[in-house]
């Protein structure tokens, strides 16, 4: 993917407030102008990569996309930063590089196929690497 590495920064604004609370992946969404702003290229999916956030960096883990087990009917991008046990991020400012392509966006049989499937997208974040290498 020859867009890689890009990198964005924005807004954090509030979700549909399903990550922490139902999915038990805390998110930080994206304003609307990072999203509009993504290059045509950039597939919907889920990537790695590192995200800074008042000063510090962290791994994270990304979804682009319309959601599909949630049926959304708005593009979002969402970071899931890992090992981050602060409060919320709205208002606030962050930047982030994206460096890696996790998979597609799916729609899963079940919450719990959603929940292990999340699992796994961080555990390769937090490694920095898919099946195709290393960062």
């Amino acid at each position: 993917m020859a867009i890689l590495p890009y990198r964005f920064e924005g807004e954090v604004v509030r979700g549909f407030g399903r990550g922490g609370k139902e999915l038990g992946c805390p998110t930080a969404n994206m304003d609307d102008a990072v999203v509009n702003g993504l290059p045509e290229g950039l597939s919907l999916g889920v990537y790695y990569g590192i995200a800074q956030f008042e000063g510090k960096e962290y791994k994270m883990a990304m979804s682009i996309g319309w959601n599909p087990q949630y049926h959304n009917e708005k593009k979002t991008l969402e970071i899931h930063l890992i090992d981050y046990s602060g409060s919320d991020f709205y208002g606030k400012r962050m930047s982030a590089v994206i460096q890696g392509f996790i998979r597609e966006m799916k729609s899963f049989s079940s919450l719990d196929e959603l929940k292990a499937a999340i699992a796994k997208d961080i555990e390769i974040a937090r490694r920095g690497t898919t099946d195709q290498g290393k960062l």
